[in-house]
């Protein structure tokens, strides 16, 4: 029988030939212990072994195991190679226990290449981004990376950052949302919007695209994935695997619609849609709004006893929270200003880029609790 095993991010990459092939234990990168154990009949197959668990969060907090076959996993990055021109070297620049690091690293077996992988100990810092890449140049061939937006807009805010991402043939975007306003912050540079998560082995749609073998349709509105990349379900919960893995198809908690030339476009969270006063507000659609205005933006829905619940935000970056205000009442209408409008720091994070919208509303629940008339 088989078993996972708890490894460190820094072990993964001398980890994994093993763990595609089946000769050793499945890999979980800075999981928590309670996922690590011998693999159950449903969770492994002599044929195709079950290479790495990824521990995921999700939106709820749930810790939840991704049960990520070795062939999905290859998959996954074979198809990459296609859609971005062919293989080649790649930088590491997020953490080997999210999906999207693990995948830089696969990509890197499957093209037979050694990554540069940056030292994330103290923090992404813009001057190890620029030497990573240059040594990673140095090597003939195809050179890429792997970011998400917060990582891009530090990269793009320097000269020789904006250099270096230009010298690039592929920087695929992952982990949020990528704005217009920073994909033309990046311009010259060729940024690819990837749209997945850890049960489909990373990105499988690029710029609304679906890499080749992928199929996506929409199911009540929600985004449903299929193809040879999808994970077989989650570690231990076969409940949960049942409910989102239905006869083939992989069902997102997303939201989505195609637009005219058939490219699929996100609009959010189903469980993101605000109902303030009986009047349901897009969360997605207020963030993209103060987005244009402001550096970054959350925006959640918060229980309130006398409109259900009410659009609260989280900015970083504002001038003027009025003007904001004001903003949003001309574009979106009255129901979706945020009645509840905070400046912070920074927004709190549960993955590379990924918002911690539960930390947000925990940040912004007590101003409603305390506010006049909340009781």
């Amino acid at each position: 029988m088989r078993t996972v095993i708890a490894v460190a991010a820094a072990e993964v990459f001398d980890r994994l030939p093993a763990a595609l092939d089946g000769s050793g234990p499945a890999l979980l990168p800075g999981g928590p212990q309670s996922l690590a154990g011998p693999l159950g009949p449903d969770e492994d197959s002599a044929g195709d072994p079950t290479a790495v668990v990824v521990a995921t969060s999700g939106s709820t907090g749930e810790p939840k195991g991704v049960l990520i076959s070795a062939s999905a996993l290859v998959a996954s990055a074979e198809a990459t190679h296609k859609r971005l021109g062919g293989p080649g070297r790649w930088v590491l620049a997020t953490p080997a226990r999210y999906v999207g690091g693990i995948q830089v690293l696969v990509r890197s077996l499957v093209a037979g290449t050694e990554p540069v992988s940056l030292d994330l100990a103290d923090g992404f810092k813009v001057p190890d981004f620029v030497a990573a890449v240059d040594e990673v140049c140095r090597t003939p061939g195809r050179h890429y990376t792997a970011l998400v937006p917060t990582q891009l807009a530090r990269i793009v805010a320097v000269p020789d950052g904006l250099a270096a991402l230009r010298r690039l043939d592929g920087i695929v975007m992952g982990g949020a949302r990528l704005s217009p306003e920073l994909r033309e912050a990046a311009a010259g540079a060729a940024v690819v919007s990837a749209y997945g998560m850890s049960e489909t082995a990373s990105g499988c749609v690029y710029d609304g695209v679906p890499l080749d073998g992928v199929g996506v349709r929409l199911v009540d509105d929600r985004v449903a994935i299929t193809g040879p990349t999808l994970a077989r379900g989650y570690r231990n919960r076969p409940d949960l695997t049942a409910e989102s893995f239905v006869d083939g198809w992989f069902v997102t908690s997303d939201l989505g619609r195609f637009t005219g030339d058939g490219r699929l476009e996100v609009l959010g969270r189903a469980d993101d849609m605000i109902n303030t006063g009986g009047v349901k507000v897009p969360a997605n659609a207020v963030e993209r709004l103060l987005e244009r205005h402001v550096d970054a933006a959350c925006v959640v829905g918060i229980e309130h006893p006398e409109w259900g619940q009410i659009v609260a935000a989280a900015v970083v970056g504002a001038a003027d929270l009025d003007q904001l205000r004001d903003r949003v009442r001309a574009e979106l209408g009255a129901p979706a200003v945020p009645k509840v409008l905070r400046a912070v720091a920074e927004l709190p994070l549960r993955g590379p880029g990924k918002v911690d919208r539960a930390a947000v509303r925990r940040i912004l629940d007590p101003i409603v609790r305390d506010a006049p008339g909340s009781s």
